[in-house]
């Protein structure tokens, strides 16, 4: 699968609900095995495969914690 989006977490504000990870078609998401600050287990980006379709940010029920990104394609002159 092409690389048509990215994904950016705030680990710090993430509450490791796991919502995010779930809707996520390309299953590019997972939970960390590391904590952040505040004892939880933040959702991280794997970093490849993002389709860019914004469905983890609307099931996150953390505003500000995810930032999704649409990547424009290029075109050849």
């Amino acid at each position: 699968m092409d690389v048509k989006g990215r994904v950016e977490i705030d680990r710090e504000l993430c509450k490791g609900c796991g919502l995010c990870v779930e809707a996520c078609v390309p299953k590019v998401l997972h939970l960390s095995a590391r904590l952040n600050a505040s004892g939880y287990t933040p959702a991280e980006y794997t970093g490849t495969s993002c389709s860019g379709c914004g469905l983890c940010f609307y099931a996150c029920p953390e505003p500000g914690t995810l930032r999704v990104w649409k990547l424009m394609a290029t075109v050849a002159a």
